[in-house]
Formats: C-alpha cells, structure tokens, sequence
C-alpha cells in the first residue's frame, strides 16, 4: 500500500466484552491495539468508533443484564466510560501511542460551526499521529438527538474525516444471502456493487448488551458508500485481517486502474472482482498471491456527496416534510433554489433553518403518501408561514406573511438530493428478516 490512508474500525459492544461475564475480550482488543498501531506505522490514519461504555459498567456495578429504563442506561454510561477509555489507554500506551475520546451526539454537529469544529479537531489529531476513539454521548442523549447506534455514528464519522475504508467489525465474517447458522447451503456475498438490489439476511438483532444487528450495518455502509468511502464487514474476533483486507482491495484497485487504463475493462472496479464460485460455476479472479480473508465489501459511489450535502443529508435530522411537484424537483436537480410555487403541502411543525425531508408528488393533486423521498433542505420560513405561502409565486411573500427574508423557501446551497434513490439510507424495520437493498458483483461458498 504506497498511499496513505484513512480507515475507520467500528467495534461493538459484543467485540469489546463478553456476553455473559462482560468481562473485557483482552485478546481481542490487543490484536485491535497492535493492528491500529502497525497501521499508523504504515502512515495510514486510524479512527476508531468504540462501543462498550456499558458492558464495562455491568461488570463495575454486578449488574446482570442492560437496564431498560434511560437514567439507569445514561448512569451505567457515565460510569462505563471511564473504564473503556482508561482500558484503550493502557493498552496503547504498551505501544507508546497517543489516544483522544470524542464524545458525540447529532446535537454537536447539527449546527454547521459546531460540524465543521468537529471535522477540524479530528483533522488535527490525525496529522499529530493521534488515533481518536469515538463514542456516542450516551450519558446525555435522549432519542431525538441519538445517531441510534455506533454503526451509523461511524458512517457519519467515516464521512466527516473522508475515510478511505470503514470497517464494521461484527461476529460473522461477511453478510450471506440466508443464515447460515439455519441454512448450510448460505452463500457469502462477497462484493456489492449497488446497496439498492442487494438480497441479504439481515435477521441478526445484535447482542443482549449491544444495540445494532446486521441491518443497521446495512443502513452504515449505505451513508458511508454514498460518502465515498469503501466499507467493509468482517469478523471481530480477528482484527488482524483488517491489514490484508485494505492490501487486496488497494491491489484490485490498482489492477482495475491498469486495465482501464490499457482499454480492456471498464473503470468500475466490481466488473473485474468476480468470485471463486457462482452457482457452481468457477469464475477467475484477476491474479492474486493469495485471497484474501473472507468478507463482504461495499464499493463506494463514483460520484460521494462531500462536505456540506453530507452534513445536510445524514447530520442533521429532519423535522418535518416538504411535499413538492415535479417541476420543483426539476428545478433543483439543476441547481435552482426552491420556490414557493413548487410546494404542494407542508407536514410536522419547524422553525427557520431547521432540516427539513423533500418529499416528491407525481402530481399536485396525488396523495401524500405517493411522495418518494429525494433529499433535505433547510428552510428560511417555519412550517407555519410555508403553510401559508406554498403554490404561491414569490412576489406575494411578503402581502401573505408579512415579510420576506427571501424568494426562495430553501436556497439551492441548503438543498442536498440523494444521488440514488435505493442508495439513500433508510432503517429497516423489525419486521424484516431479510431486506433487498444493490446488485451482487461476487458469491463465495459460505
């Protein structure tokens, strides 16, 4: 690997601390530890989004199990906390490595100044040769202003510090379109080209101390992929692989470059990663010295949405819809800011510049719930007044409301669109075992 990297390890509670004693899996975090400092060794930049808090609380507090009730939860994060950062810490300093915590809630970046502090702060323990360790605020937070769980949050870290790779380490080693522990014929997926046809079990609920399952990753490398950044699932328990997973997939890279560059495969790097078997039929890979371990990666968009549409899209959480027309969306997709006239109907109660979901209508007259969800703005009129000025031409503003602090009820600059429509994030709901999310580019026997 000549470059230097950004790369973002994701650890769940489950790989931090056991089930059942919740004690802490030293052997486990150790490797973690020498991989992330072997990494830094290499010039690569390390991040790493840490569960755990609360495992480690159990134990301190001969708790049995994860209260349900939420000053019991913040409590046992307080004093989780310190026992997490005080175990990363001795554990790096064995290898003379500085460490810094970061503790984050959407709150502290829903604001563009506070974001962008964020981002510079991180920026600046990177080129000190600092790993940060990056936890979810949980002594403070409350549902509305929860990133929902530490893979989403590393999606979103991934995306403000512009990784290179996200790893979202977890107890299997790659996703499988069945369960393999109920299916024995489970094919591994090995590659995915696009999140939006991807047929995978997604039934995994996670662990009794943690909070995530095999679909919040899915939801995790949907923000990430669209961030540019290639994300990858792979077993916990061997952290070790993490190096040889970025050497194969820079090598692919590469390869995929040179036949591009020669003229005999297209530039998409998934054309040339084709697996080992697919449905029986044995299919080369380009030539590797060897394969690499097993594991499911997600290829980044050739176009990621960068910088402020990234804050816009997946920093903020919205407050309500605007329901607009085709002719409103045509506008902003080519870079027009939002009048008005477009909006069909306003829903949820907000305030001046708070985010907002674009919601699109096949016709004026159709049903709210025909809106297919396009992207986020933020507005300069409350949901009130945009009650009262929508489908009306913009010279009329101030007669309506009284003022007019603008034409537009969202400038084009605070209009982030969802560059795919499958592609943009959603949570998939409990119901759904298995979810269809991207075109499969590799099956592997499981």
């Amino acid at each position: 690997m000549k470059r230097h990297l950004t790369i973002v390890i994701k650890l769940g509670t489950s790989s931090i601390v056991n089930e059942q004693s919740h004690e802490p899996l030293l052997s486990t975090l150790s490797t973690i530890v020498e991989t992330a400092v072997n990494l830094r060794n290499d010039g690569h930049r390390v991040v790493i989004c840490s569960s755990g808090a609360i495992g480690m609380a159990l134990r301190q507090t001969d708790m049995e199990r994860r209260p349900k009730h939420l000053p019991q939860v913040q409590a046992l994060a307080a004093i989780g906390q310190c026992k997490l950062m005080s175990m990363w810490d001795q554990l790096f300093m064995h290898m003379r490595q500085p460490v810094a915590q970061i503790l984050l809630t959407r709150n502290d970046i829903a604001d563009r100044t506070q974001y962008l502090n964020a981002q510079n702060t991180f920026t600046e323990l990177l080129g000190m040769g600092v790993i940060p360790i990056v936890n979810e605020n949980d002594t403070l937070s409350v549902q509305e202003i929860k990133f929902g769980d530490n893979d989403t949050l590393s999606a979103i870290t991934a995306g403000m510090v512009q990784a290179d790779y996200l790893f979202l380490m977890t107890d299997v080693d790659c996703l499988y379109d069945k369960n393999p522990r109920t299916y024995p014929d489970a094919k591994a997926i090995e590659v995915v080209e696009d999140i939006g046809e991807l047929e995978a079990d997604v039934s995994s609920a996670g662990s009794s101390l943690g909070t995530g399952g095999m679909g919040t990753k899915i939801v995790a490398a949907r923000l990430a992929t669209a961030a540019g950044v290639t994300t990858i699932i792979t077993r916990s328990s061997k952290p070790g692989n993490i190096a040889s997973i970025v050497r194969y997939a820079e090598a692919q890279k590469s390869a995929a470059r040179s036949m591009e560059a020669s003229g005999e495969l297209p530039a998409r790097e998934s054309n040339i990663q084709t697996t080992a078997i697919v449905n029986g039929t044995t299919t080369p890979r380009l030539a590797e010295p060897t394969l690499p371990p097993l594991h499911t990666r997600f290829l980044p968009d050739l176009q990621p949405i960068r910088d402020r549409y990234f804050w816009l899209l997946h920093g903020l959480a919205p407050h309500g819809t605007l329901y607009i027309d085709a002719g409103a969306h045509k506008a902003v997709t080519n870079k027009a800011g939002l009048l008005p006239v477009g909006i069909v109907d306003v829903e949820g109660n907000f305030g001046q510049q708070e985010c907002v979901r674009l919601s699109v209508l096949p016709t004026r007259t159709s049903p709210l719930n025909e809106g297919e969800e396009v992207g986020r703005a933020l507005v300069n009129y409350s949901a009130t007044e945009i009650k009262r000025i929508r489908g009306v031409r913009s010279s009329q503003i101030a007669e309506i409301i009284g003022y007019a602090d603008s034409e537009y009820v969202a400038l084009r600059e605070s209009v982030a669109l969802f560059k795919r429509e499958m592609s943009r994030p959603a949570t998939p709901t409990a119901s759904e075992k298995r979810i269809s999310i991207g075109r499969l580019s590799s099956y592997v026997d499981a």
